[in-house]
């Protein structure tokens, strides 16, 4: 028996007119397609009946499959001949635990294509229209996950901070950032479900945004931004001029947020 192949797509943000054309042609060759629930899964209609599809998408809390089950799945199904497709959201390699698959299916003789992806970190601020970067107000910026120690992160007007899977860690996100001197003043963006019919901008500053979030019954898929270049988003300057100063009762609830 032919050995199979095991390719990893990028299915960018979620809309599935941002596929790029490889990983468009690389998906409807599968015979196999493991997918997340983050990616373009709209596409999989357009697969042949004969297609195994198998749902390994992860959320919060309820993981349809672990990792290492996904790894294992990718490589069987690859020796029994087929062409095998890892759909994912975002890019493989940015946050995405792409490196992880490639490595495994090194390790049982198996070489990994991997097919680059639009990731969420810049395209979902591009949807609410605020750039990572823009001349005059930031110069770089920073990806993390909500997970993440961010001691180490920059904390400067000119540099962005993008945060992934990160409601559920907002409050802690706050108290860390502002405890190391980031001005309470500072714009904060969390777009949720970016490209989708029901994407939604809370803007608010970094000392009143947990209870905003709270208030507004964020919740993930989301995009968070911290940094000047919030401002820029078409309606940044009214979400912000609705601030108001915090009162005890306010800073004394706990937000819950489903991450």
């Amino acid at each position: 028996m032919d050995k199979g192949t095991i390719t990893l797509i990028g299915g960018g943000p979620g809309d599935p007119e941002l596929i790029t054309v490889a990983g468009y042609k690389a998906l409807l060759a599968a015979d196999t397609v493991l997918a997340d629930r983050l990616g373009p899964t709209a596409l999989l209609e357009e697969l042949s009946d004969e297609v195994k599809i198998i749902d390994v998408g992860k959320a919060p809390g309820c993981h349809v499959a672990t990792q290492d089950e996904i790894n294992r799945l990718l490589v069987e199904e690859a020796k029994l001949g087929k062409h095998v497709v890892r759909l994912k959201g975002g890019d493989p390699f940015v946050l995405g635990r792409g490196g992880e698959e490639v490595a495994y299916a090194a390790a049982h003789g198996i070489t990994a294509r991997v097919i680059p992806g639009i990731t969420s970190a810049v395209s979902v601020p591009a949807a609410a229209g605020i750039p990572v970067t823009h001349r005059g107000l930031a110069t770089g910026f920073t990806v993390v996950t909500g997970h993440q120690d961010l001691a180490q992160l920059p904390l400067r007007a000119d540099h962005t901070l993008v945060i992934l899977m990160g409601v559920a860690h907002l409050a802690a996100t706050v108290g860390s950032l502002t405890g190391r001197g980031m001005p309470g003043n500072t714009p904060i963006a969390i777009i949720e479900r970016g490209y989708s019919q029901t994407q939604r901008t809370t803007i608010g500053t970094l000392e009143e945004i947990v209870v905003r979030a709270r208030k507004a019954a964020v919740t993930n898929p989301a995009v968070i931004v911290i940094g000047d270049v919030v401002r820029l988003a078409p309606d940044a300057a009214v979400q912000l001029a609705e601030y108001q100063p915090l009162t005890h009762t306010d800073t004394a609830v706990p937000a819950l947020f489903v991450d």
